[in-house]
């Protein structure tokens, strides 16, 4: 990647430049049997609209708090992007009451509500699909996304000073989170393009997010993101491992190459 890359942002324009084709998440849902692949491309035009509705609809500005309650998801990792894009301190399982708005999943609605400004609900459901009736008080994600803009531009220059993440407790700036995911790429299997992990590790601590999202990003490489990995059977683990062309792991009871 860039060197000169400061912010996760950054980090996705580069990839975006250098390959748009090739797969950057490909996620998993073993309690649903989903699967979805996304392109570098496709996932920077989800950052785009979602960045857009950030912006523009919702009226978000620089240094505003987004409390994210969703899970290890393909659709969150879009959301962090997305702040990063815009200057929004994402703050992973935050209070929604401290927030200046909230992104929450099916199963955190009543938490949200705690939030005085805009509330965005998403239903996690396959292929990004709507909620049959859209949870009261809040905007409908996938109702709202698909009309914005391809591209998005910045009101102004995103600063990689300032604070772009809080997770477990931990501030980090957008500077921090590029450097610290360069940081963890080896210990993570991350060797370069083409590297491919399985994550099946929460998004609620650093560990999670850097090797479901920020390391692989920052390396050229690509993620393979299961949600509810435990209901898998080592055989079957096994063949995703290899059907995925995996090249290391990280699971919640170890990391291994």
């Amino acid at each position: 990647m860039n060197a000169t890359d400061r912010t996760p942002a950054d980090l996705l324009r580069s990839a975006l430049a250098a390959d748009p084709s090739r797969p950057l998440v490909t996620f998993y849902d073993d309690a649903t049997g989903e699967r979805v692949e996304l392109s570098v491309a496709t996932f920077a035009n989800w950052v785009a609209k979602t960045a857009n509705l950030l912006q523009g609809d919702l009226a978000a500005e620089p240094g505003d708090r987004v409390a994210v309650l969703l899970p290890a998801h393909w659709q969150t990792a879009v959301w962090l992007l997305a702040c990063a894009s815009t200057g929004l301190l994402a703050d992973i399982g935050g209070d929604p009451a401290a927030a200046d708005l909230v992104v929450s999943g099916p199963g955190t609605l009543d938490a949200a509500r705690s939030c005085s400004g805009e509330r965005v609900a998403l239903a996690l459901r396959p292929l990004g699909g709507r909620f049959p009736q859209t949870p009261a008080g809040f905007l409908d994600y996938a109702a709202e996304v698909p009309g914005q803009g391809d591209r998005f531009q910045p009101y102004a220059p995103v600063d990689p000073e300032a604070p772009a993440l809080i997770v477990a407790g931990a501030e980090y700036t957008g500077a921090e989170v590029v450097e610290r995911a360069r940081a963890d790429a080896p210990a993570l299997g991350l060797t370069g393009p083409g590297s491919r992990l399985l994550s099946g590790l929460p998004y609620d601590t650093w560990e999670g997010l850097t090797a479901g999202l920020y390391a692989p990003l920052a390396t050229a490489g690509s993620v393979v993101l299961c949600r509810h990995l435990d209901r898998l059977g080592e055989k079957a683990l096994a063949q995703r491992i290899e059907s995925e062309r995996v090249s290391a792991t990280a699971t919640a009871s170890a990391t291994t190459d």
